[in-house]
């Protein structure tokens, strides 16, 4: 029996309502590569990439899927895995290499020729404006602690918006602030490589607040599309029932989810417990007009799961989620196992249970505040062969997709334990393998193999399970 015969697909195809979206994500600089051609400028991540011992095994990310001169060819790889949506996401070094200044004619040329060859294979598009990749120039005046860089946003984004606005179905101010802050400047891990821990909050607001003027650009500009924002959520326990586990699980979910989605959508930054409120002192200057700017009325949110986190009281090892971080061993807390549940390859519990309570948790949260949601990123790596002559058997993805997929359309049908989230739609993460940032070549998420020395795409079994899954809706 052949994935596309399995039984399994059919009852969890019934399931999708018309007009529910499946789709795939990517990232420009996880797959583009060409820094030198078209005129794209260094970001902050090319500039990380250069420092000794911050990639796994020295993989530079130059070439990455050469998405840049194949795009042709990985349209209709999605044309043909039958998918309603392309999240992708606009390098912004491509398109205004120096972050500020002069836009550049063959970066804005090349997203126009994606956008017009999506919709011509029936794709809508959905563009993420900054997905990490910040132009150099701009890191190096301080990045995302530097709240010009909001207002050079802003520029960007209303650049985007008047070329692409007529065309672009959904657009993603941000994705995963939270991963920039916590990876790249508390911990270290990621670009730009600080670890400065609760001093990188200005980080946290910058980004929030590119976000709502970035809100404001697109819709000066009269774009056509939807308009959200999106962000990595965790639920976050606490490994004991001990006063110290609960508070500063309480203080991590802060730290990770609430200081994010509360001023995006209810306006205002939470209340950190009394006793952590000098780490969250940063958020005592912010102002009213900064907030009113971040509380923009959006179309939709997009949720990106990929695990729950268990928080435990005390000093621990230098390993995050992501990598070694020194910066971990510092924290009054560490992160505990969930030996109860397989790993993926890059030991992420696979624990689509928590998904549920998750989605109820952000509407108990937010009310009628909350918007319509996507899953804008969802999927695992596992280990796999470098080099392969046929589809790749990758039953662990298949499983894993089917029951995160599962659990989100019982958890918001009638009856479901969040049945009043209104859940548009499910965005695999990702198309092909790539360069998964520090973690560099050795972590595979993909539907499709790449061979990263020869370019070549191979769908594996879960490419044609996703296909199939596709295929048997609404029959």
């Amino acid at each position: 029996m052949t994935v596309q015969d399995s039984p399994d697909v059919r009852p969890l195809a019934a399931r999708l309502r018309p007009g529910f979206v499946l789709g795939v994500a990517s990232a420009a600089f996880q797959i583009e590569g060409s820094l030198a051609a078209g005129g794209r400028g260094p970001s902050g991540w090319d500039a990380f990439a250069e420092k000794p011992g911050t990639i796994r095994d020295g993989h530079s990310p130059a070439v990455a899927c050469d998405h840049y001169n194949r795009a042709d060819e990985d349209v209709d790889l999605m044309r043909e895995l039958g998918i309603d949506s392309y999240r992708f996401s606009i390098s912004w070094p491509r398109i205004q290499p120096d972050g500020t200044g002069a836009f550049n004619p063959e970066g804005l040329d090349f997203y126009d020729r994606l956008i017009d060859r999506l919709l011509e294979a029936g794709i809508a598009p959905m563009a993420t404006l900054y997905h990490w990749d910040t132009p150099l120039p701009l890191e190096h005046r301080g990045g995302w602690l530097n709240r010009s860089t909001a207002d050079r946003f802003a520029d960007y984004s209303a650049a985007a918006a008047a070329r692409f606005g007529d065309r672009v179905t959904q657009w993603v101010t941000l994705n995963e602030p939270a991963s920039v802050t916590l990876n790249g400047y508390a911990l270290g891990v990621h670009a730009p490589g600080h670890d400065l821990l609760f001093d990188a909050l200005p980080s946290v607001h910058h980004q929030l607040l590119a976000h709502g003027l970035a809100v404001q650009a697109l819709r000066a500009a009269g774009v056509s599309g939807a308009v959200g924002v999106t962000n990595l959520h965790s639920p976050v326990r606490p490994a004991s029932g001990s006063i110290a586990d609960r508070l500063l699980a309480k203080v991590f979910d802060l730290g990770l989810n609430r200081i994010y989605a509360d001023p995006v959508l209810l306006g205002s930054y939470p209340k950190p417990p009394l006793a952590a409120r000098p780490w969250f002192r940063f958020l005592n200057r912010i102002s009213d007009a900064d907030l009113r700017t971040i509380h923009q009325p959006l179309d939709f949110y997009g949720l990106n799961y990929y695990y729950p986190v268990k928080v435990a009281a005390g000093h621990g090892t230098a390993e995050s989620p992501v990598g070694t971080a020194e910066a971990m061993a510092r924290l009054p807390f560490h992160f505990a196992a969930y030996p109860e549940y397989e790993t993926t390859g890059f030991g992420w519990p696979v624990a689509p249970d928590h998904l549920g309570p998750l989605l109820r948790e952000m509407k108990d949260r937010y009310g009628a505040s909350l918007p319509p949601l996507y899953i804008t990123e969802s999927g695992a790596s596992f280990p796999e062969p470098d080099h392969v002559e046929g589809p790749v058997p990758d039953a662990g993805r298949i499983g894993y997709l089917a029951a995160h997929l599962d659990q989100a359309l019982a958890a918001t049908a009638p009856g479901g334990v969040a049945e009043d989230v209104e859940l548009l739609g499910y965005y695999v993460w990702t198309l092909m393998d790539n360069f998964e940032w520090a973690a560099g070549y050795s972590q595979r998420f993909g539907l499709v193999h790449v061979d990263f020395d020869t370019q070549a795409r191979t769908p594996k079994e879960s490419f044609y399970w996703y296909q199939a899954l596709s295929r048997a809706r609404w029959r």
